[in-house]
């Protein structure tokens, strides 16, 4: 699928988001807004958003306005550079939030405050202005963290989450996970917590302040952990690829892989005896009922692994797919293949701004029956929007 402008509009249509964050957790919350439809203005330092220009460039792209990391979360946006220390560019800063809906923030507490920009200052210039700040430690109007002053990035956002001591294959070898949850999942929650806010600012008439802070998120991403410790006194402990309450429910080795299997009923089970060939294990006591499957994963898994290795990914889901929980470990060579994918819009082309060869990013998971969601145009060059955002704001460019 390649990005497109055309055709039905997106559910947030209207709707104007002023962007003043940078890396991952804020830009990945306005990038789900803009794929809906709605208006993001991004308001970059003169120097650009520090993911702009790391990279990775395809060899095609001799302008190098932006590389795959910037790409990939600010597509759908529109640029204006602005020096939130000058004082003319604070002007400009405050005519334009004066057409907003919504202001995003990802600076630590207090930054936005010290410039005279915080959100007192802006919601008393415009008062349904819905204000959103994520943060590793969160903002003290909403509770005040021990840790508010200190840097956070998504590594640190997982370990102290709680995330990383339930993740690797035992706990002597503890492993972050491999996508940037502790930004990502922040930054889907600062949308969620947008929408809202912006709903009850429609019906009110009043904006409000919205803080999601990035260890709270991991938090609540673990929250199987977190009642589990509250139920037993025991902390939870990194179960490899398996399941700590269901078996067999864990990542298989294959003839030329790994496949994923997961039955946590008697009837899946029995499914996929039936397929090993194995009924002496449906009849075995040591895995009559999920408890003790569970109890005795160590002794079932072998099992499950003798039948798996005999044969390629493609050939147990062919013989699995469609009866019991069974997928392929994709890769990206296998995911850009997989027809799901394609029908699902899920790897869209954007164009490169220097007109070379398009890139592939991931689509938007979002779909909707009437309002039309997804990539709508490329990212933008550092300030391309100026003269357009600054005319909108009633200002000469």
């Amino acid at each position: 699928m390649t990005a497109r402008t055309e055709g039905t509009p997106g559910p947030l249509h209207g709707i104007r988001v002023v962007d003043l964050t940078q890396a991952l957790a804020g830009p990945y919350c306005t990038m789900l807004l803009a794929d809906l439809g709605a208006d993001v203005v991004k308001v970059e330092p003169p120097s650009g958003d520090m993911t702009r220009f790391p990279g990775p460039f395809t060899a095609e792209d001799g302008e190098q306005a932006y590389g795959g990391y910037f790409a990939s979360i600010n597509r759908g946006k529109r640029s204006i550079a602005l020096d939130l220390k000058d004082d003319a560019d604070r002007e400009i800063f405050r005519s334009v939030v004066a057409t907003a809906d919504v202001v995003v923030e990802n600076s630590r507490a207090g930054v936005m405050d010290r410039l005279g920009l915080g959100y007192e200052v802006l919601s008393a210039l415009n008062p349904k202005l819905v204000y959103v700040a994520i943060r590793g430690f969160g903002d003290p109007r909403t509770g005040a963290s021990p840790y508010v002053d200190w840097p956070a990035f998504d590594v640190v956002a997982q370990a102290m989450g709680g995330l990383v001591s339930i993740t690797g294959p035992d706990a002597d070898h503890l492993t972050k996970c491999g996508p940037s949850v502790g930004d990502i999942f922040a930054g889907s929650l600062g949308a969620v917590g947008l929408l809202a806010a912006l709903i009850e600012a429609i019906r009110s008439g009043e904006g409000q302040f919205v803080d999601v802070a990035m260890y709270d998120a991991v938090l609540s991403l673990c929250e199987g952990a977190a009642y589990w410790y509250s139920y037993t006194g025991m902390a939870n402990r990194p179960t490899g690829n398996g399941h700590p309450l269901i078996a067999p429910f864990d990542i298989f080795p294959t003839a030329d892989g790994h496949c994923a299997i997961g039955c946590p009923t008697d009837v899946f089970f029995a499914e996929l005896c039936e397929h090993m060939q194995r009924p002496d294990l449906v009849a075995d006591e040591r895995f009559k009922d999920p408890i003790h499957r569970l109890v005795h994963r160590p002794e079932l898994n072998p099992e499950i692994e003798a039948w798996t290795t005999g044969r390629t990914t493609a050939e147990i889901v062919d013989v699995l797919g469609g009866r019991i929980p069974v997928g392929p470990v994709n890769d990206m060579a296998a995911i850009y293949a997989d027809p799901h994918v394609a029908a699902r819009e899920m790897l869209v082309e954007v164009d490169q701004p220097d007109g070379s060869r398009p890139v592939t990013l991931a689509g938007q998971p979002i779909k909707m029956t009437r309002s039309r969601t997804g990539i709508r145009f490329r990212p933008p060059r550092l300030d391309e929007h100026r003269a357009e955002v600054l005319a909108e704001a009633g200002l000469d460019g």
